[in-house]
């Protein structure tokens, strides 16, 4: 046997499982953020996909013979790796969408910064809470479970066989609202303390007209949903680490 022939057939499983580890490498949190410089998960994603080929090699379908067959091939493995990016990507999302009700109650809606984690201008509380998120997910070694669940979705998603697309769409539209509702569930605080207040503000500005409730209140809602921010923090944090990990069981580890 030629060398022609033994290096394409000794090529191909590291190509093929590049495909889904690379695409997934892109969109994982903490991993493909717009901080990370690309060479380095272009070499994470190599050296990864090195030695999962060599594990889950045997159960990998042979060098199809036509370049439609390939790309097909190919192009069904970037799906399945955007898929199990992106379902971490949404949950740590949801930290995002928590960040945009806190600055709504905290009077701080106007107050923007770029996020980096999310590529975006957006809300103060917002960037810092995707970033506190992500400093999380790393010093748990949440990030592990990520990898992990990439390798393990070989057993889940076989290569070659037909991409489940209509399974994906529905996984994606469960987590989406799945998401939104942790976002409401980690803001809870402060839309109690909002209703409390703006409630309290209408009952003071129909007992007093006259008072100039706008240069009163923003001081002391500020002050005071910080306040409340800062002491429900802790707690706020551990309820998405648990939501993060059993997002990241539920919807891709076998």
């Amino acid at each position: 046997m030629s060398l022609a022939d033994i290096l394409p057939a000794t090529a191909f499983p590291v190509l093929l499982v590049f495909a889904r580890v690379g695409s997934a490498m892109m969109v994982l949190p903490g991993i493909g953020d717009l901080y990370v410089p690309q060479r380095w998960r272009l070499l994470l994603a190599m050296a990864l996909a090195g030695i999962v080929a060599g594990v889950v090699g045997p159960s990998l379908p042979a060098l199809p013979a036509s370049p439609a067959t390939l790309l097909a091939l190919l192009f069904g493995e970037i799906v399945v790796g955007l898929f199990l990016g992106t379902v971490a990507r949404l949950l740590l999302a949801a930290l995002e969408t928590a960040g945009q009700i806190v600055s709504l109650q905290l009077g701080l809606s106007a107050a923007t910064v770029f996020n980096p984690a999310a590529a975006q201008q957006g809300a103060i509380t917002g960037a810092f809470l995707m970033m506190l998120g992500t400093l999380l997910v790393l010093l748990t070694d949440a990030h592990h479970l990520m990898i992990r669940a990439v390798v393990d979705s070989y057993a889940l998603f076989t290569p070659g066989s037909a991409s489940a697309f209509g399974d994906f769409a529905e996984a994606m539209s469960k987590l989406v609202s799945g998401t939104f509702r942790l976002a409401v569930e980690l803001s809870a605080p402060l839309i109690l303390v909002g209703v409390v207040f703006y409630t309290a503000l209408g009952l003071v500005s129909r007992l007093m007209p006259q008072l100039q409730i706008f240069f009163i209140v923003v001081p002391i809602q500020i002050v005071g949903g910080v306040f409340v921010f800062a002491v429900t923090l802790a707690a706020v944090m551990r309820w998405f680490h648990q939501a993060f990990l059993d997002g990241i069981s539920l919807y891709v580890t076998p």
